[in-house]
């Protein structure tokens, strides 16, 4: 009988799953929990985790994008809305589920950690081959501009449609949380 030998992982294939893990669990968080902003939360750390992803595959613009634009500001669009209708959740336990604040607060704090020591570990990995050409191509200037020329002559209609969409979005919850009052 043949003998089957796993391949040995990578630290950045290490990385890979760590952080794959995280925005799954967290994902599942964002369905299970009743809590409104509990579940907001837990979408922020699905967030990071993703961007953690992008840095593992060698994509520090869209790390830091996936950062700044979804879990900060998207997320405080999110929870402005939640505040404003003044959503409630389930009583009992952290969003009905069965874990108590500190538990789910150590559960947060380790999934941060993990991620802030990948930060340090990735930003000192020698990369080559088709990743030091991607590496190159995201650290040059001209890519930046490049990402900035597509966006507002060749993708300007979708950037317009999605700006759009969030204001009607957020005017629609202001119309239904006028009408509680």
């Amino acid at each position: 009988m043949p003998h089957l030998t796993l391949p040995a992982l990578t630290s950045a294939q290490v990385l890979f799953w760590l952080f794959a893990g995280i925005a799954c669990g967290m994902g599942l968080l964002v369905i299970l929990l009743s809590n409104p902003v509990s579940s907001a939360l837990a979408l922020v750390m699905s967030l990071c985790a993703v961007a953690g992803l992008f840095l593992t595959l060698g994509a520090q613009f869209i790390a830091a994008v996936q950062v700044i634009v979804y879990a900060g500001a998207i997320m405080v669009l999110f929870l402005f809305v939640i505040m404003l209708l003044q959503i409630r959740g389930e009583p009992g336990g952290v969003g009905g589920l069965p874990l108590g604040p500190k538990a789910l607060g150590a559960l947060l704090g380790i999934s941060l950690v993990a991620e802030l020591g990948s930060l340090v570990a990735t930003a000192s990995w020698p990369v080559g081959g088709a990743g030091a050409a991607a590496t190159a191509a995201f650290e040059s200037p001209l890519n930046t501009q490049m990402v900035g020329r597509l966006l507002y002559s060749r993708y300007l209609l979708p950037f317009e449609v999605v700006s759009v969409l969030l204001l009607v979005a957020l005017l629609g919850s202001v119309v239904l949380a006028k009408r509680k009052f």
